[in-house]
């Protein structure tokens, strides 16, 4: 006749649970996709600034020189109808609306003509910064900017070198276009909190 062992099962979920355990811990391993951090890990312990920055953006699509070239239209763009126009930018940023002044920077990056209706951008592109305390750094900026409007709010999404983790926003206001070329200079504040 066979034995009854009562302690049987609760070693067997025992043993189970452990082997469970045992299991998912040796799943872990040191190269995983993500973890956590504590921010004072990255040198986040300090307090956050908020810093005003104040430039001249020299938007340049026409003359010998330009800043801003098209580099794709869709079949319907014309230039009654923009809509679909794809431009590339490296345009100086100056502490004055002299293209002459002193540089900063350079806006680097792409700009879209996403409205139908009206003169709206998309724009997707980065401050990269080359004087002072801020040379090497840059913030990165994506927004909609209808280019007729008094004052174009786009938010500031991240920056990199002393503007790591950066957040805010960048005022836009055209201080001077020209209509028959199409050149531009625009004033920008830019507010944004960083480490």
């Amino acid at each position: 006749m066979a034995e009854n062992h009562p302690k049987l099962p609760c070693t067997a979920a025992f043993l189970l649970t452990l082997f469970s355990l045992i299991s998912s811990l040796a799943a872990l391993e040191p190269n995983t996709f993500s973890r956590h951090l504590s921010p004072s890990s990255l040198g986040l312990k300090k307090q956050e600034k908020l810093s005003h920055l104040h430039f001249y953006f020299h938007d340049i699509v026409a003359g010998e020189n330009p800043t801003a070239v098209r580099v794709a239209k869709a079949k319907t763009t014309t230039e009654t109808s923009p809509f679909g126009a794809v431009a590339v930018i490296d345009d100086p940023l100056t502490v004055s609306p002299d293209i002459g002044s002193k540089m900063v920077g350079r806006a680097q990056g792409i700009y879209a003509l996403t409205s139908k209706t009206e003169a709206s951008l998309l724009m997707a592109y980065n401050f990269a910064f080359m004087e002072g305390k801020y040379n090497g750094s840059s913030l990165g900026v994506m927004g909609r900017n209808p280019v007729f409007s008094g004052v174009r709010e786009m938010p500031v999404i991240g920056g990199s070198g002393v503007f790591r983790f950066a957040r805010g926003y960048a005022e836009a206001r055209t201080h001077v276009f020209d209509l028959k070329t199409g050149n531009a200079v625009v004033e920008y504040n830019v507010y944004v909190f960083h480490y």
